[in-house]
């Protein structure tokens, strides 16, 4: 529910119905909205990096397929949702002005790991002579990452693959070789 409608307008009662959760078994675990909230983005964040990790690391896959792999699985499962589901972190972003306080910081320390992990894979490229000696991973890692949920939050305006296909598209094609 939350990649699709956000956080904001998401309400508890909602997700309590859909999961089939008494509102006071939500109360013993959680303290409020925003206590829920923090959790399912620790959650989403420890599940996405071990996503990340097991398409990052693959160590039978060249470091730069392994990045177009990540992103083409992306697509596949956008396309499954039928485009109504995006990034959660990148859903969160987007409602950043009007979330509690501190989330926005949660959500840059999640993006700044899964900038660190694309970094380490271009990293891996550049020791393979996938990429230049000279290209800056970090820089490029950062670049990706706000390309692809630039990338997500179109796809989820159009309803279609197009700017994912075509963000990746751009974004290999242009690697320092």
């Amino acid at each position: 529910m939350l990649t699709e409608q956000g956080f904001v307008s998401t309400g508890i009662d909602g997700v309590l119905r859909r999961v089939g959760v008494p509102k006071g078994s939500f109360y013993h675990y959680f303290d409020s909205k925003e206590a829920f909230g923090r959790a399912v983005l620790e959650r989403y964040a420890a599940y996405f990096a071990r996503k990340l990790d097991r398409w990052l690391l693959d160590p039978e896959v060249s470091p730069l397929e392994r990045l177009r792999r990540f992103t083409q699985d992306a697509r596949d499962g956008m396309a499954r949702h039928d485009y109504r589901r995006g990034c959660l972190v990148g859903n969160l972003g987007q409602e950043v002005t009007l979330l509690p306080a501190g989330f926005g910081e949660q959500l840059e320390a999640i993006l700044q790991d899964w900038q660190r992990r694309v970094a380490v894979c271009l990293k891996l490229a550049q020791a393979r002579g996938e990429l230049a000696i000279d290209a800056n991973c970090e820089s490029l890692a950062a670049y990706f990452w706000m390309g692809w949920e630039g990338a997500v939050q179109r796809a989820r305006l159009v309803k279609g693959p197009e700017p994912l296909t075509l963000f990746s598209q751009e974004f290999f094609d242009r690697l320092p070789r």
